[in-house]
């Protein structure tokens, strides 16, 4: 049997969609612009979504948990769905403003879910603006 293949992609709503090579037309696009930027504090701007300091405020200080908890739901009835069918491509993808700090934590932490979740998949990850972070 065909593993379904999840490609998981952050990006920034200014440079555009990420693309789907599947040749089925991509899956979910989620907007992170409604929680909180921590980007715009001072302290996280040459931060990612990597970094743990930006972690800590994003489940401390924002929606973030109840907007992945929402989202998690969404995904697995389409993951399910799609391994029960013999689907071979998903893709996931989350946008913000920069694709620097919620996009690519939410991301990061879908994997996660994912990885605990589903044992018999396959999962890529892709930060498509991390040339454009802002560096010190």
């Amino acid at each position: 049997m065909t593993k379904l293949n999840i490609d998981i992609n952050s990006f920034s709503y200014k440079k555009g969609y990420p693309k789907d090579n599947s040749g089925n037309g991509g899956g979910f696009a989620f907007d992170c612009r409604g929680i909180y930027n921590p980007g715009r504090i001072e302290q996280y701007k040459t931060l990612s979504g990597l970094d743990l300091a930006v972690q800590n405020f994003l489940i401390n200080e924002t929606e973030m948990p109840n907007f992945l908890k929402s989202i998690y739901e969404i995904i697995s009835i389409n993951i399910e769905n799609y391994i029960s069918r013999g689907f071979e491509h998903l893709q996931i993808n989350f946008g913000c403003t920069g694709g620097q700090h919620r996009s690519v934590f939410a991301a990061e932490q879908t994997v996660k879910f994912l990885k605990e979740r589903y044992k018999d998949i396959n999962i890529t990850i892709n930060h498509n603006n991390q040339e454009n972070w802002v560096k010190p």
